[in-house]
């Protein structure tokens, strides 16, 4: 059992390295440069997605391996007092939209992550970035839903297994963290 679910991770990732690497560093490069013009990072996701959203943002306003100025990121996931106000009075559908609405300049950047591309909550975010001049990343598995036809950009692991998209995201989000992080510290 260990060792089929090991396999399983193991050709995910495989699968990765063939299918998605000029994904991976176009939304290496369309951060970069929304990062690198002033914007900032706009990050949310659901459950374990809201994890993978948390420590992104973490990894880019602290550091992932080089020391280096801060860089600006927001996961949208974290402030419980919005979260449970805006779900309260808007429903949860609205609680990364209405803060996409509040923070989002032209020229920043909003990631949403979801293991099934059906999230309705990141749906609607990425509308609101939308409107107001934002570009749209997605982080999504299975077929991609309709997350995926409404990003600008999206990459879709291919798996149908939640763990396994999950293990991609945060393998990917690293790989983004690493390069992002060398280009701007190194202007390179």
């Amino acid at each position: 059992m260990i060792e089929a679910y090991l396999k399983k991770h193991i050709a995910v990732i495989q699968a990765l390295s063939g299918d998605c690497v000029t994904q991976i560093e176009t939304m290496i490069d369309t951060i970069t440069d929304t990062l690198g013009s002033g914007g900032k990072l706009l990050i949310a996701g659901n459950g374990g997605s809201a994890a993978d959203a948390q420590h992104f943002a973490a990894e880019m306003v602290g550091r992932f391996q080089l020391e280096r100025k801060a860089i600006p990121a927001i996961a949208l996931t974290t402030d419980t007092s919005i979260l449970t106000a805006v779900g309260n009075d808007y429903g949860f559908d609205r609680v990364f939209a209405r803060q996409v609405e509040a923070l989002a300049q032209p020229n920043d950047l909003f990631l949403g992550i979801s293991t099934s591309g059906q999230s309705g909550n990141i749906l609607q975010a990425m509308e609101a970035a939308r409107q107001a001049d934002c570009r749209t990343l997605c982080l999504a598995g299975k077929d991609g839903g309709p997350m995926a036809a409404q990003a600008d950009l999206a990459l879709v692991v291919p798996s149908m297994e939640t763990p396994h998209i999950q293990e991609a995201h945060l393998t990917i989000i690293h790989i983004m963290c690493k390069e992002i992080e060398q280009r701007l510290a190194t202007g390179a």
